[in-house]
């Protein structure tokens, strides 16, 4: 397995045991994480800034992280972003808090943004930049 699919694997993994509606921003051409949390039967929305191919029966749709379409994203107890760039967390953050649902974020390398708030191991090194005020649901 290479360490991208490793990466995708363990990110999609701790998503699928932890939430139950989530949005991939920046989907781009690595579909796995999403792959995963659809197989395992939580909801999985996913974004990107132009036309992606993904998988027929991922749900996906243009929108721009610093212009968001907010109705995209209502309902998820969960955002999630695999390597975004590191000007997009203030507005996934702003976002997060808007729909009042948890942010997580796997970083290049070790880049973090601002304190790397919440620091999530699930054999790769999430951060938690938003928690959501009311208790996430639980599978």
């Amino acid at each position: 397995m290479g360490s991208y699919k490793h990466i995708e694997t363990c990110v999609g993994e701790y998503i699928a045991k932890h939430y139950t509606d989530t949005v991939e921003v920046g989907i781009g051409k690595n579909t796995e994480a999403a792959r995963i949390l659809m197989n395992a039967g939580v909801r999985v929305r996913c974004t990107d800034i132009r036309d992606v191919h993904v998988p027929e029966n991922l749900s996906f749709s243009i929108d721009d992280i610093f212009s968001p379409s907010v109705n995209k994203y209502i309902g998820a107890d969960l955002i999630y972003a695999i390597r975004p760039a590191i000007e997009m967390i203030p507005p996934l953050i702003t976002l997060a808090r808007r729909i009042n649902c948890d942010l997580l974020v796997y970083h290049l390398g070790y880049e973090t943004y601002g304190n790397g708030g919440e620091r999530i191991e699930c054999g790769v090194l999430l951060h938690r930049y938003f928690k959501a005020s009311e208790p996430v649901k639980q599978r």
